[in-house]
């Protein structure tokens, strides 16, 4: 049994996490352990986190990044 819960980041933290929560449970199997459903949250903050980058404007270009790390020809 999950004796922790970690919340979603960005804009979707205010907008029933209960209702986000419940719907990543029902998702899952009924056989899945704690670590599958802490996986899925871990994975939803991620993309709630670059979803909330792009709308800053925080990016890089592939040439951009490829010239950083001197891979540009």
């Amino acid at each position: 049994m999950c004796s922790y819960f970690v919340m979603p980041a960005g804009k979707n933290r205010d907008s029933g996490i209960k209702a986000q929560a419940a719907k990543l449970v029902r998702a899952l199997p009924e056989s899945a352990p704690c670590d599958d459903l802490m996986y899925e949250i871990y994975v939803r903050q991620k993309i709630d986190s670059g979803l909330a980058d792009i709308s800053a404007g925080r990016v890089k270009s592939h040439e951009e990044v490829l010239l950083k790390f001197g891979l540009a020809g």
